[in-house]
């Protein structure tokens, strides 16, 4: 398998060259694609990557909104996204028509639209957030009343944590939604030793009983610079594999192995090298919606 694969990804990097083509994974892939890519990152990070990069065709191994935001921001690119089934739960919880209903029963209030939903969805936002910016976001607005969008559960903490009350939609990522606080118990016993990260997609009562809820780059960040050599991680289980790769003499443990999201995974070394091969599914937005998407994307990669 090992020389399978060792052939399988000269070949996608050979193609690669010839294509002028960049890989960005999120830090949910498999380690396999994470191996493969030019740049791993959460979804502000890749955003970002997006954004500057001189490629002309950018595979993104991630879901299908991550590769709307490049096609946002890149729309002079070819954005290809290896498997078209690789959705996310929570960008399908609500569509644009539902938002411009509510819009009209909130009309004082700026919409904050987290990255993981549709571009007709940020296209009718007043700025976009990430995990790892939201809490900056929702303080750039001031006094304003705030409409925040889709994950209640990412709303809820960073209301929490800013002191600024906010309406919520009722959306929510199933996969962190699995990760329990008797997960995190059960864990905390068996590491009494460990600390704990949360993503802040987790449930309240579940990131309550974190020691840091932090969004993946920031879990990244923390794994180096922590001198705890046992850390217990609340999110998706594909960032297991960076964390152990970046951090070999620590152990990490995941809160919950139900934490998976199968749409992640969805992205496999022959799908990437089939896109490549046939510059196809390519995920193009329309210029309508891209130009007023991109406003709030660009308000969102302003503030960092």
């Amino acid at each position: 398998m090992q020389d399978i694969n060792f052939g399988l990804t000269q070949t996608i990097r050979d193609l690669k060259i010839k294509r002028n083509a960049v890989i960005l994974a999120h830090n949910y892939q498999l380690g396999e694609i994470q191996d493969i890519a030019d740049f791993v990152g959460d979804s502000l990070e890749l955003s970002q990557q997006a954004a500057k990069t001189k490629a002309d065709v950018i595979v993104f191994c991630g879901v299908h909104f991550m590769a709307e935001t490049a096609s946002i921001l890149c729309p002079d690119k070819t954005v290809l996204l290896p498997d078209l089934n690789a959705g996310c739960p929570m960008a399908n919880m609500i569509n644009a028509q539902q938002l411009i209903e509510r819009k009209k029963e909130l009309p004082d209030a700026l919409v904050v639209t987290y990255v993981n939903s549709s571009a007709q969805v940020k296209a009718e936002s007043d700025i976009c957030c990430t995990s790892a910016n939201a809490d900056r976001v929702v303080q750039s607005l001031g006094a304003h009343k705030i409409l925040f969008i889709p994950d209640q559960y990412l709303g809820a903490y960073i209301s929490l944590k800013t002191g600024i009350k906010m309406e919520f939609w009722p959306g929510y990522c199933p996969t962190h939604a699995r990760i329990r606080p008797e997960d995190i118990l059960r864990a905390k016993k068996d590491h009494p030793q460990a600390i704990v990260l949360a993503h802040p997609e987790c449930r309240p009562e579940t990131s309550s009983l974190a020691d840091y809820v932090l969004s993946t780059g920031g879990m990244l960040r923390l794994a180096r610079s922590t001198s705890r050599n046992e850390i217990i991680v609340a999110t998706e289980i594909g960032l297991i594999y960076r964390l152990r790769k970046e951090n070999p003499h620590k152990t990490f443990i995941a809160a919950s192995e139900q934490a998976v999201c199968p749409r992640m995974k969805l992205i496999t070394l022959d799908k990437i090298l089939n896109s490549l091969e046939t510059l196809s599914p390519v995920i193009k937005v329309t210029e309508s919606v891209r130009v007023k998407a991109k406003k709030a994307v660009d308000k969102m990669l302003a503030i960092g």
